[in-house]
C-alpha cells in the first residue's frame, strides 16, 4: 500500500472504506458493526433511500454527504461518488459508503467494491437486512415456507418486461412462480401492470397472491394485497408508491393467518390492506 503525504510532510495512512447495509429503515434493525462504524468515521456518504432517523445517528464530528441517485434522473453520479469514496480514504478517512437494505443486493456494492480495488484502497463490506426479505417477514410474509414455498427469486422490477434484449427470462420467473417459488420483486412500482402481465403471460394463474409492502419498517409502513389480477388496481385504490416490495406468491396466503398477533418491529405499522394507520398491538 502507497502512503501518502499531507501538507506538512507528514506521512498519511489510506483508511478504508466500508460497504455498509443500513437495512431496510428501523435503526433498530442495523447490525451491531454498521452502527458502531456510524459512529467511528470520518465520513458517512449516504443514498437516498436511507432513512432519516438513521442518517441522523452519527455525530456532529462526522462529514455526512448526500450522494442519492433517483429513478427520473441521477443527482449524483456513479463516476463521481467512486471518486469521493476513493479521494477521502487516500486522504486518510474511513469512510462509511452508507446503501439502504444490503450493499451488495442491488446496491451496487460489487461495482463500487472492483473500484476501490483497482484503486488500491482497502474496503469492508458490511452486510444489512435486504427490503428483499425484511419486507415481507415484518409483513406477516414468510418468503420461504416448507408447505409453501421452498425457493425464493429475488429481482429488480424497474426494467421494462417487453424490451427484446431484457436481462430477466420473465417466463423463467412464471414457471418458478407456477412451481410453488417465491417471487420478490424490488423497484417494480412503476412497472407493477407490465410485470404482472408478462407473469400471467407465462402462464402465472390470475389467482396467484400478491402482496405489496411500502415503506418496510419505516413509521407509516403499510401493505396491501390481492391477486396477479387485481393487484394493479388494489395498488393504485390505495395510492402505493416508491420504496415498496412486490411479493408474488403462495406464501402470501400466511399474512392473513398471522397479522392478528403480529407485533411491531420498533415502528407503529399498518395490518390492513388499504391506508389504515391502526397500529399493530403492542402489549
Amino acid at each position: 500500500m502507497t502512503v501518502g503525504t499531507g501538507r506538512e510532510g507528514r506521512s498519511i495512512q489510506p483508511g478504508t472504506v466500508f460497504l455498509v447495509g443500513a437495512g431496510p429503515g428501523d435503526p433498530d434493525l442495523l447490525t451491531v458493526k454498521a452502527r458502531r462504524l456510524l459512529d467511528s468515521a470520518d465520513v458517512v456518504c449516504y443514498d437516498g433511500l436511507v432513512s432519516e432517523a438513521i442518517r441522523d445517528l452519527p455525530p456532529a464530528s462526522v462529514d455526512r454527504i448526500d450522494v442519492s441517485k433517483r429513478g427520473d434522473g441521477e443527482r449524483t453520479t456513479q463516476a463521481e461518488i467512486n471518486d469521493l469514496i476513493i479521494r477521502r480514504a487516500r486522504a486518510g478517512d474511513d469512510v462509511v459508503r452508507l446503501k439502504s437494505g444490503d450493499p451488495c443486493v442491488f446496491g451496487r456494492g460489487g461495482e463500487e467494491a472492483e473500484e476501490l480495488a483497482a484503486a488500491g484502497v482497502l474496503f469492508e463490506v458490511v452486510p444489512g437486512i435486504t427490503s428483499a426479505v425484511a419486507g415481507p417477514g415484518l409483513a406477516g410474509i414468510p418468503p420461504t415456507h416448507r408447505d409453501h414455498a421452498s425457493s425464493l427469486t429475488v429481482v429488480t422490477g424497474h426494467e421494462d418486461p417487453t424490451k427484446p434484449d431484457s436481462a430477466l427470462d420473465w417466463d423463467a420467473l412464471a414457471r418458478s412462480v407456477s412451481a410453488g417459488g417465491t417471487l420478490v420483486i424490488l423497484m417494480g412500482v412503476g412497472r407493477l401492470p407490465d410485470n404482472a402481465a408478462a407473469l400471467r403471460a407465462g402462464g402465472v394463474t390470475p389467482d396467484t397472491p400478491v402482496a405489496m409492502i411500502e415503506r418496510s419498517s419505516h413509521p407509516g409502513e403499510f401493505t396491501v394485497t390481492g391477486t396477479l389480477d387485481t393487484i394493479t388496481d388494489r395498488a393504485r385504490e390505495v395510492g402505493i408508491d416508491s420504496p415498496a416490495v412486490t411479493v408474488v406468491g403462495d406464501v402470501v396466503s400466511v399474512r392473513d393467518r398471522v397479522s392478528e398477533y403480529l407485533r411491531a418491529a420498533g415502528t407503529a405499522r399498518s395490518t390492513g390492506s388499504a391506508r389504515d394507520e391502526s397500529p399493530l398491538p403492542t402489549d
